[in-house]
């Protein structure tokens, strides 16, 4: 089995390669286009290197539920990789509906900081807790993650129509929020280089505090900004923490799991502030040029047609699907679960998203926004939500 393991793992570092390689090639072909050059090949070489990629990706999927004895959707480096999986195979779809080069420009590199950011979470197989040995997990999850794989495209396409269609020589309402949304996914990356960059100066520290009735211990990976309530250091020789992290964060890691975020939005800023020193403009400005020649018209259609798809998916998996196994589980089809309740204010971001698009007539920006403000709930659930915020599908 050990050697299966290993075939997994490397499995996925090719996968991550071919993705790369793919977005060069992606925007070889963007900047081919846009300068009027005739077309060469360079489109098929990224589309075909996104589908080795996607074949990789799913021979690690295979072999490691082989070595694991279960589908790999069980904690959060797997739902995360299977997350980034299916981004990509939602693109792939859509490119061979629309041929749209520049989606892959922009869907590949959001496929690559999510997987990259699984990877942040220990990656060793384990044996599945008991409440998720069931094969709810593989119906429930993977349906789930498919959904949100193709609302990511929507993201995608909501993302690139705002860039093009904003005014980014003025200030305005709709550049800083654009420019957050940019801050936001540099932060993801500041987050991975971090964690990285302490993984190989092999940084840990121990802390002990009080957890109800016992003394329990969590290992930080980061330099300790927020200590656990009422935490003590026994690492010795190791710096303490500035401060306690707030008594409203509860649970097991809650701590240590605030103190990633405030590492990640510190280290978004350093390197947030380093592309503007290089650009010289907002992030968005930079990016605009790319996009002169894309017809805004169908960008604004595959942000549809995304959600148009995506949404009964998730109305299954994240709705149908999870009241059955909840109350196969837990004797109740429904309860008050922070998670829970985040897919259902998801599901009706999405409804009210199509109710409006149909009936209201919001198309071009306004739907771009929405579809933006739909993965953000997204991710705030996948992140936020299933880190910080106890609850009974807290299995990080």
């Amino acid at each position: 089995m050990s050697n299966i393991a290993t075939l997994s793992s490397s499995m996925l570092y090719t996968a991550f390669a071919f993705y790369s390689l793919a977005t060069v090639m992606f925007g070889v072909t963007i900047k081919d286009k846009n300068q009027q050059k005739k077309k060469g090949r360079t489109g098929t070489v990224a589309i075909t290197l996104t589908i080795i990629g996607l074949s990789a990706q799913l021979i690690y999927f295979i072999t490691r539920w082989i070595a694991g004895g279960h589908a790999p959707v069980g904690n959060m480096f797997e739902f995360m990789t299977f997350l980034g999986m299916s981004i990509v195979l939602a693109f792939i779809i859509i490119y061979f509906i629309y041929r749209f080069d520049i989606l892959g420009l922009f869907a590949l590199p959001i496929a690559l900081i999510i997987i990259a950011y699984a990877s942040m979470f220990p990656t060793d197989l384990s044996p599945l807790v008991p409440s998720l040995q069931s094969p709810w997990l593989y119906i429930h999850v993977t349906t789930v993650s498919l959904s949100q794989g193709i609302l990511g495209i929507s993201f995608v396409a909501g993302l690139i129509y705002l860039i093009k269609q904003i005014d980014q020589k003025k200030r305005s309402k709709k550049n800083m929020w654009l420019e957050l949304i940019m801050f936001f996914l540099v932060a993801c990356i500041g987050f991975i280089l971090s964690t990285i960059t302490f993984n190989l100066l092999d940084y840990h520290v121990t802390f002990e505090y009080p957890l109800g009735d016992r003394i329990v211990t969590v290992e930080y990976n980061l330099p300790a900004i927020a200590g656990p309530q009422d935490g003590e250091l026994i690492t010795e020789g190791a710096k303490d923490a500035l401060f306690e992290a707030p008594s409203w964060l509860q649970g097991r890691n809650a701590a240590q799991k605030f103190n990633t975020l405030i590492w990640s939005f510190t280290t978004g800023f350093i390197l947030y502030g380093l592309l503007r020193l290089i650009f010289r403009k907002r992030i968005g400005a930079a990016i605009q040029p790319l996009l002169k020649n894309i017809k805004p018209n169908l960008v604004d259609e595959i942000t549809y047609r995304a959600v148009a798809i995506g949404f009964p998916l998730f109305t299954l998996g994240g709705l149908i699907f999870a009241s059955i196994w909840a109350q196969i589980a837990w004797d109740r089809f429904w309860g008050w679960d922070p998670k829970e309740v985040w897919a259902l204010i998801t599901w009706f971001f999405y409804a009210a998203f199509l109710h409006l698009r149909l009936s209201r007539g919001w198309h071009g920006e306004k739907s771009a926004w929405l579809a933006v403000g739909g993965f953000a709930i997204i991710m705030f659930n996948l992140i936020v939500v299933n880190l910080v915020i106890a609850g009974l599908h807290s299995y990080a």
